[in-house]
């Protein structure tokens, strides 16, 4: 029978050895419970102790109401509680004990008739359960506490303790799909036919490993996927186990790792165990690089737990058997930090890059997220994406999702092309701010971005413009957006020193209109020092430099302190590198200034524009140049 809910995507089947766990768990409470209340009975139940003189003088103040003799002791009820208690409680009776003297008191009866005290008789042995029960029970409770941990640790040793046992920690953390669960396929991921490809050759193996293997041929053990974030590494994983139909277990990099030493390495094991128990089956880890990074960098010595999760990992792949069709699947954006030993055949054989979607692939992915949302007459996909170059699948997930947003705020019941490029322009630029500017302030922002346009439509190598706008967005007070006519996978030397050129056109034309510059380029200026520092240590576009890389040392922060990898070069060397981006960025600083103060007049009149407007399209700026020409 399968009591599994319709829809979940974790198999739930009854245990009976579970049940038994859970039996035993709840009878320990239950005992744990019955003391406790047996301790606060007896509390409530507290006896006075009194002497055996104590007791005669009570019972000649007729304050005793019955008794009863228990071998040498004497336990009764006094009538009334004594002077200290509450005015209300006056009447309630209150438990004594005394112990009788050994020599026999001939005046006692005598004195209890005469008073006329309830006495009653009850034998020592008739109270030994009692006494036995008293003296004994917290060392059964001990015993039992004892008893029950061994029992859930020898569990823990033969790996059937239950997912909620105390010595649980080490077992694995990885969430375990059902067969025909996944409804996602290879159909839904668009774009990425090599590395689909490569999947489906994988999903084949799988589903008929026989065939393969009369063939000679062997599964890679690991494929590890490679690509920036967003670009559907784990979707892609997603499908590989919808199509397989087989178990998937996936789990991510950090669940392994755990406060104590060597948990890291007992849930590798545990997952690696399941997995070959029910082969075929696919195994994903998602963010590897949080355990597999290089090992011997100084961050943990040998014994980090972090390296010893990675040395089970290893472990277990290499002792796979050629007939266990378990295969690995991993994801990382940081493949340049994982370890070498992860990465040599044997380990993650294959390695698939998932790069960002091409125009073509861009507008697949927008159908595919917008085939639950009514889009209106008016909507261009294919422009869209090519509004959106360098956008993940996941940002353009986003894009949709907020233009759906933006239609159902202004009450629309369709997704037009409006609210698309609205929402287009929230995720590149960021939303609107509520910001008052002065008069003077829009001046400078306007002359500022007026620079950038004007700079961008001479220079003959740069990026076409899209929009100058005005209103501040994000973080920026204005904000000139360029639209790359194709994918550019390699820089021209002649297209970066334009794109310079832009970033400088703001600064220069603040200087030559009003005399002095603002704090507005700090933006610029991080990205033309970047981009001029890998000019001339990375791309052997310096002559002085020469065809050379030279590495930066990185920071990285361990234990609270600051760890910096030396640099691979020179302090003599350092400066003629500093010298060499000063001098890069000043020539071109040059050359935009000379070309603005011929152009000034365009310049004026796109400032202007852009205070009457606030935003201008290409379309707008391209009239305003031709009309000052």
């Amino acid at each position: 029978m399968n009591n599994t809910k319709p829809g979940s995507n974790i198999s739930r089947i009854k245990n009976p050895q579970k049940q038994g766990v859970s039996w035993r768990r709840n009878f320990f409470w239950l005992l744990i419970i019955l003391f406790l209340v047996w301790q606060w009975a007896g509390i409530e139940k507290q006896q006075l102790t009194l002497s055996y003189s104590e007791f005669k003088a009570k019972v000649r103040a007729d304050d005793v109401a019955k008794i009863t003799f228990q071998g040498d002791r004497i336990v009764g009820d006094l009538k009334k509680r004594p002077i200290e208690q509450k005015p209300e409680q006056q009447q309630t009776p209150v438990r004594f004990m005394t112990t009788s003297p050994p020599i026999e008191d001939p005046e006692l009866i005598a004195l209890l008739e005469k008073h006329k005290v309830d006495v009653h008789a009850q034998s020592e042995q008739g109270q030994w359960w009692v006494q036995a029960l008293i003296g004994i029970a917290p060392w059964l409770l001990i015993i039992g506490l004892f008893w029950y941990s061994g029992r859930q640790m020898q569990q823990r040793l033969t790996g059937k303790e239950g997912p909620g046992g105390i010595f649980s920690f080490g077992k694995s953390k990885a969430k375990r799909f059902r067969q025909g669960v996944s409804n996602v396929s290879f159909d839904d991921v668009a774009g990425l036919e090599n590395a689909k490809r490569e999947m489906r050759e994988i999903t084949g193996y799988l589903s008929n490993p026989e065939h393969y293997r009369k063939l000679g041929a062997y599964i890679p053990k690991g494929i590890l996927l490679m690509g920036p974030p967003g670009t559907g590494k784990t979707l892609m994983a997603r499908a590989v186990a919808g199509e397989a139909d087989v178990p998937f277990f996936t789990i991510s990099g950090s669940e392994f790792i755990e406060m104590f030493v060597g948990v890291g390495a007992s849930r590798v094991r545990d997952m690696f165990e399941s997995a070959k128990k029910e082969a075929p089956a696919i195994i994903f880890i998602d963010e590897i690089d949080s355990v597999g990074r290089a090992r011997g960098t100084g961050l943990g010595g040998g014994h980090d737990e972090r390296e010893q999760t990675l040395n089970q990992i290893l472990g277990e792949m290499d002792g796979f058997s050629p007939h266990e069709a378990v295969v690995v699947l991993a994801a990382t954006n940081r493949p340049d930090v994982l370890d070498a030993a992860l990465l040599r055949p044997g380990r993650f054989d294959r390695k698939i890059t998932l790069d960002l979607p091409d125009k073509k692939a861009r507008t697949q992915i927008l159908k595919i997220h917008s085939k639950n949302v009514p889009l209106a007459n008016d909507v261009d996909l294919n422009r869209l994406s090519g509004l959106t170059v360098g956008f993940s699948g996941a940002d353009l997930e986003n894009l949709i999702n907020e233009a759906a947003l933006m239609a159902g705020r202004d009450n629309k019941d369709q997704v037009g092309m409006v609210s698309l490029l609205n929402a287009r322009d929230k995720v590149v630029l960021g939303g609107k701010r509520e910001m008052i500017l002065s008069d003077e302030e829009k001046k400078l922002v306007a002359c500022h971005e007026a620079g950038h346009a004007l700079v961008a439509s001479l220079l003959p190598n740069a990026d076409p413009l899209d929009k100058v706008t005005i209103i501040p967005r994000g973080r920026a007070l204005g904000v000139t957006e360029q639209i790359p006519e194709e994918e550019r996978h390699n820089l021209k030397e002649s297209y970066l020193r334009d794109r310079i050129g832009v970033m400088l056109g703001g600064r220069v034309s603040e200087k030559l209109i009003f005399g002095e510059i603002s704090s507005g380029a700090e933006s610029d200026l991080k990205q033309v020092t970047s981009l001029a520092r890998h000019m001339v240590t990375h791309w052997g576009m310096s002559d002085k430099i020469g065809p050379v890389v030279f590495r930066r040392g990185e920071e990285h922060i361990f234990l609270g302190r600051e760890l910096a990898q030396q640099r691979d070069f020179s302090e003599y060397t350092a400066q003629i590198i500093d010298e060499e981006i000063a001098a890069l960025v000043r020539d071109i600083e040059k050359k935009v200034a000379e070309l603005l103060k011929q152009h000034r007049p365009k310049l004026e009149a796109l400032a202007v524009a852009l205070l009457e407007s606030e935003t201008l399209e290409a379309t707008d700026i391209h009239a305003i140049i031709e009309a000052k020409a």
